[in-house]
């Protein structure tokens, strides 16, 4: 054979040989493929053609005690529009009319929307917004207008759809209907009752398994869900709308008149400790108020004179001293190692008076002595008298953030000093929240008996009760009844007494009874522009046979304005309570049917032949009860405020002037 055939024919094996093994290979890897790591690749198709997709439940209702809406979901639709789906022909045919679709429902003009769609359409544009947070009456609406009614498809229409959560009563008890959130790390924050009781609220995710078709669409592989979502329960809470609402826009005024930081009301229920209301307001740097932070659980701060109704408790139960035992306040100061002072707010003092008016007048140096004379070598016993009633313990509430009491105690050496006795006496180095100190005062209303502060009535799917909650006892007992009965008659005569600091709230027309508290705050500060004050009024009416507490903090208000408890928070408890008698008479109190007084009939008589005229003008109430007055103006549309006590003398708008809807009349009493 020559060489060159011969060379030819090597070659011809060479490529063969390597075909060969090429073959070899690929069909190794087939084999792999199928045996080995078929599996994987199967797996890996399947899942970016079919895939489990999440579905959320609907989250379920929160209601106030009247089964009204506090908080509920809600569908919001955003549209968008693909600007190169349409054919030329669709565009063109449609923009005009769709532009003026738009317009008449978004507001702009239809040139505004006319030249946005161009200028999508040229900029090939296929995710434009146009609108977002549709209610689903607007998005049908929408649905149908020129173009978008051809769909996706042909119309360039997209829906994006989600659900919310919207609050009816608006702003009003924001901050302790609350929210819970999941950011896309997955923490979550609680707030308020919906943090509180979201185990309940939120449900059971559901799953289904759905393929991608064309354009990316998916569609459900069956008509089964594989895990079916289970909705929410609803949760009925203990919040009144009405006392809410008076309670929130009282605190309102009070904080906007003396122009104050922030501020906090809570109305409690004192038989069943049911919370009826609760408003936390703070200031913006615009002067406006907001529910900001929740301070009526989160914010423990010292409490002043409001302190003093525990001191006189554990002074009461250790038999150290009786309400008509005599004190000597000296000359309003006292002074303790040459150097700390306590003042009287009334410079000249008080003199020699008994414990119960050295309460009534809240007087420093009265309270500190007592304390200071029957404890200052034995302190461990006052300390553990407050602490065997409870206020060293926080209320283990299910809202979370609750601040934590603080109620030093001789052994703690690092924070006990000589005088600490003598300032927690009136309530200072002690410290408590708004509702700790209202559930201790609600204690006294209700007998002795003090009860958690409760925020849920019952969870509920539909009609059915799943979960009911009662009252919850913390102490069936604080103080002797002995003590409970001196107590309640020492804060009704805070108020009705001439010398009590509440006086200036008194009202025939109904009874109260409660503390003043006016708290230095960053009193260790030596410049006097940083010195605050924390004005404060906790109490429960009516006086007789409580059915509602109530505490009012106020912090920081204008110090040219006012700063004491009974001028700046008190007034917001009276206007609470007067309102809630008002609106909702507490026919319970009256404990004899039969009896008649003559002069309220006749009252009464006049002011149902007033009440029933029809009025076109402004009535003539000079003369009437302010309470009568305030029932008849609201009524007929009127915003009521008052100045003082007794009977109409004057009111800011005519007799005769014709009447209009959301007018402010003031009425001054006497």
């Amino acid at each position: 054979m020559p060489i060159k055939e011969k060379s030819i024919l090597n070659r011809l094996y060479f490529v063969a040989g390597c075909m060969f093994l090429l073959a070899l290979a690929v069909i190794g890897k087939l084999v792999s493929i199928q045996t080995m790591e078929g599996n994987k690749y199967r797996e890996m198709a399947k899942a970016s053609t079919v895939q489990k997709f999440t579905i959320q439940p609907n989250r379920g209702n929160l209601y106030s005690d009247d089964l009204s809406l506090l908080a509920t979901s809600v569908t919001r639709y955003d549209i968008r529009f693909d600007a190169i789906t349409p054919s030329d022909k669709n565009f063109e045919d449609n923009i005009k009319s769709l532009s003026d679709s738009l317009s008449v429902m978004l507001g702009e003009s239809s040139s505004y929307y006319q030249s946005k769609l161009r200028k999508a359409r040229a900029t090939k544009n296929r995710y434009l917004l146009l609108t977002r947070n549709l209610g689903y009456g607007e998005y049908m609406r929408l649905k149908k207008f020129p173009l978008f009614e051809k769909g996706p498809y042909k119309g360039g229409i997209i829906v994006e759809q989600r659900t919310v959560r919207e609050h009816p009563l608006g702003k009003i008890a924001e901050r302790s209907v609350g929210y819970e959130r999941f950011d896309e790390n997955g923490y979550v924050t609680r707030v308020g009752l919906e943090g509180a009781f979201g185990q309940y609220l939120r449900g059971k995710e559901g799953q289904r398994l759905k393929q991608k078709i064309a354009k990316g669409q998916w569609k459900p592989i069956s008509d089964d869900n594989e895990i079916e979502p289970k909705d929410g329960y609803d949760v009925v809470s203990t919040i009144n709308i009405n006392i809410q609402d008076i309670a929130h826009h009282a605190l309102m005024d009070q904080l906007q008149k003396y122009e104050a930081d922030h501020g906090t009301v809570v109305v409690m229920e004192v038989e069943t400790g049911e919370v009826k209301a609760i408003s936390n307001l703070g200031r913006t740097k615009e002067g406006t108020y907001y529910e900001r932070l929740n301070y009526a659980i989160g914010e423990s701060h010292e409490l002043g004179s409001t302190f003093k109704l525990m001191s006189m408790i554990a002074a009461l139960e250790d038999k150290v001293i009786d309400t008509n035992d005599i004190v000597d306040t000296k000359n309003g100061v006292l002074t303790f190692y040459k150097r700390y002072k306590v003042r009287d707010s009334n410079r000249r003092g008080y003199g020699k008076i008994t414990a119960s008016k050295a309460f009534e007048v809240s007087s420093n140096t009265g309270i500190v002595k007592i304390i200071d004379s029957f404890y200052k070598k034995n302190p461990e016993k006052f300390v553990n008298r407050l602490y065997n009633m409870g206020l060293n313990k926080k209320l283990d509430l299910p809202i979370i953030g609750e601040g934590v009491p603080y109620i030093p105690h001789p052994n703690d050496k690092e924070n006990w000093s000589g005088i600490s006795l003598q300032w927690m006496a009136y309530g200072y180095e002690v410290s408590l929240t708004p509702l700790q100190t209202l559930a201790f005062y609600n204690a006294i209303a209700n007998g002795g008996e003090m009860l958690k502060p409760r925020l849920i009535k019952e969870v509920r799917e539909w009609d059915k009760t799943i979960l009911k909650f009662d009252r919850e006892v913390i102490n069936p007992s604080i103080c002797s009844k002995s003590t409970v009965a001196k107590m309640q008659q020492l804060l009704k005569n805070v108020v009705e007494k001439k010398h009590g600091t509440g006086h200036g709230l008194y009202s025939e027309s109904f009874s109260m009874a409660g503390k003043t508290g006016t708290c230095q705050k960053n009193y260790a500060s030596k410049d006097n522009d940083k010195l605050q004050y924390i004005s404060t009024f906790a109490g429960y009416f009516p006086a007789e046979n409580p059915k509602y507490s109530c505490i009012v903090v106020i912090h920081e208000p204008n110090k040219k304005k006012g700063i004491y408890g009974a001028d700046v928070s008190g007034p917001v408890f009276k206007s609470i309570a007067q309102k809630i008698y008002t609106n909702s008479p507490l026919i319970e109190t009256v404990d004899d049917f039969d009896i008649k007084d003559n002069q309220l009939e006749n009252n009464y008589q006049s002011y149902y032949a007033k009440a029933n005229k029809d009025y076109k003008v402004v009535p003539n109430v000079k003369g009437m009860s302010g309470m009568d007055a305030i029932s008849l103006l609201e009524n007929l549309g009127f915003h009521v405020r008052i100045e003082g006590n007794g009977k109409v003398k004057e009111q800011s708008l005519p007799p005769g002037e014709k009447i209009e809807a959301n007018k402010i009349i003031v009425l001054r009493l006497s």
